[in-house]
């Protein structure tokens, strides 16, 4: 194994050192270069050849390689994840303005993190116009995927979403190569997202409700949904800010424009004839605290882990989303319909993440050398 370090003489200037040692050995060899010219590689860390530690790739089960951390996130947005789908449809049940339901829950979302970091009970960063300039495309993502889900929930059943969401790691494990530096799946990984495909497929045959409207906007949100997970996690990796301030800049700027576009959006007279009650209210209130919930489990979950096993963990979340709407609701697909919907889901549980694309040996090498010695 080749191995790069950086070693400095008596004047203070670096010289590059190649060496052949053993691999116990290389795991401690540090390259250490200069935080300021690469700020990305922290000072004192070890920067060696690619080995298999880097090709783990953890399940879900796999507590100690996923970390404790990123196991309790994991649970965080399964919480939910699983509740919001059915109350934002019981909301829109109640109050079918879901234009109204969402600019109220990103308003109530915004109110809560000002307040918080006023009293300190948490940190959101300041609005600067360079992040904000990068959150552009985050909101339009943003907004795109909430409105489309809304309107899905209003056009169409529960097990409907649900299907085409199951079939989104096959798009999105194309985008993983091409934008976020992943490899394509292997033969097993390919299997299960055919398997999504054909799920999805014999869904749509069986479904009893099946609606053009409703299945335009499930298409309009795929599209939305892909480009959001995409972009959003290209952000974590490349913008620093703190979790909050995440939350903080999506909400405040999707609750602007779609505050704006309200009064347009045909839904006053429906809410001024509303007969407001209690299952109205408590219903659109559940809805905002949970709004607030997601979107922070969301922005944790997209920056602890890739965008395939992020839309992975939503689908498995899926699973007690049609238990619980199973119970309490009245509209819901078929025992065939259903019977497709766990072949999709199943499928996306057995789903193996690529692992990160690597060069090969000569190529890292290569790219070790040039790193320590550009100083």
């Amino acid at each position: 194994m080749v191995v790069v370090a950086a070693t400095a003489d008596s004047n203070g200037k670096s010289s590059c050192i190649m060496k052949k040692t053993q691999p116990a050995a290389a795991a401690a060899t540090a390259v250490m270069v200069d935080a300021e010219k690469h700020p990305l590689i922290p000072q004192g860390k070890a920067i060696a050849a690619h080995d298999k530690d880097d090709e783990q790739q953890p399940s879900l089960l796999d507590v100690k390689i996923l970390g404790s951390r990123t196991f309790f996130i994991i649970l965080y947005y399964a919480f939910c994840s699983s509740l919001m789908l059915v109350i934002n449809k019981l909301a829109v049940y109640y109050i079918p303005a879901p234009t109204f339901i969402l600019s109220t829950q990103l308003g109530a979302s915004v109110a809560a993190v000002l307040i918080g970091d006023w009293a300190g009970w948490l940190v959101a960063d300041r609005m600067e116009w360079g992040k904000a300039l990068k959150f552009v495309w985050v909101v339009v993502g943003f907004v795109g995927t909430l409105v489309a889900n809304m309107k899905v929930l209003q056009n169409a059943n529960v097990e409907t979403f649900i299907t085409f969401r199951s079939s989104t790691p096959l798009v999105l494990s194309v985008c993983d190569y091409i934008w976020l530096g992943r490899a394509l799946p292997n033969i097993r990984s390919w299997s299960c997202l055919v398997v999504l495909l054909l799920g999805s497929v014999g869904y749509v045959m069986v479904d009893a409700d099946f609606k053009m409207t409703a299945y335009f906007w499930l298409l309009l949100w795929y599209v939305f949904f892909t480009f959001d997970t995409v972009y959003v996690k290209h952000v974590c990796d490349t913008v620093e800010m703190t979790n909050w301030g995440r939350v903080y800049y999506a909400n405040l700027m999707a609750f602007v424009p779609l505050l704006l576009a309200l009064p347009f959006m045909n839904e006053c007279a429906i809410l001024m004839s509303l007969n407001w009650n209690f299952y109205s209210v408590a219903t659109l209130t559940l809805s905002c605290f949970l709004g607030l919930a997601m979107s922070h489990a969301s922005y944790l979950l997209r920056e602890a882990v890739s965008a395939t096993l992020f839309t992975i963990v939503g689908i498995i979340c899926k699973v007690v989303t049609v238990i619980i709407n199973v119970m309490i609701w009245d509209k819901h697909a078929s025992p065939a319909g259903i019977a497709f919907l766990l072949v999709c889901v199943l499928a996306g549980t057995f789903y193996e993440q690529a692992p990160k694309r690597v060069v090969n040996k000569q190529q890292h090498q290569d790219l070790l050398l040039a790193v320590a010695c550009n100083r």
